[in-house]
């Protein structure tokens, strides 16, 4: 009966972990600071404003509103675990990370095994680096920042 149990929890967590929806050929790596945190107990997600490369402007859109991207990650109370949280990221944290995006052309994808670097307040990083390159930075979760197969794209107005 336990076996049985185990292996329909084992079945159903990985149903619930499709990654169909992202694209998995594609990895962009991205900077950015913190718009919001929605810790959704299924998905947490962090909601963030790209800086451009010299890294002192927001990334806008042809009407000049900050383009915003979303990350999701673990389960909110796993996400907690290794740090991520609404305390820990408050609107303004400035972060780097890696992301599989959606394959339906939205702002947003899924963190994958990337990982995820917070900078220091108020000490973005140098032009065309990422927060692991800066000092005092954390690191949240397991991994690296993968190498991208491109830049981010700049959605258009919707």
């Amino acid at each position: 009966m336990a076996a049985a149990a185990a292996t329909w929890l084992s079945t159903n967590a990985q149903a619930h972990h499709s990654f169909a929806m992202y694209d998995l050929g594609k990895t962009y790596v991205m900077t950015g600071v913190v718009t919001r945190v929605d810790p959704n107990p299924n998905h947490l997600q962090l909601f963030f404003a790209p800086l451009n490369d010299a890294r002192d402007q927001v990334v806008r859109d042809a009407k000049g509103q900050p383009v915003v991207w979303a990350v999701e990650m673990a389960a909110a109370g796993a996400a907690a675990r290794e740090g991520i949280t609404v305390n820990n990221f408050p609107r303004g944290t400035i972060i780097s990370v890696g992301l599989h995006p959606h394959r339906n052309g939205f702002s947003a994808g899924g963190r994958g095994q990337s990982g995820l670097f917070k900078c220091p307040a108020d000490t973005p990083p140098a032009p065309g680096k990422h927060c692991d390159s800066v000092k005092g930075s954390t690191s949240h979760g397991p991994g690296v920042l993968p190498k991208p197969t491109g830049p981010a794209p700049v959605p258009s107005p919707r």
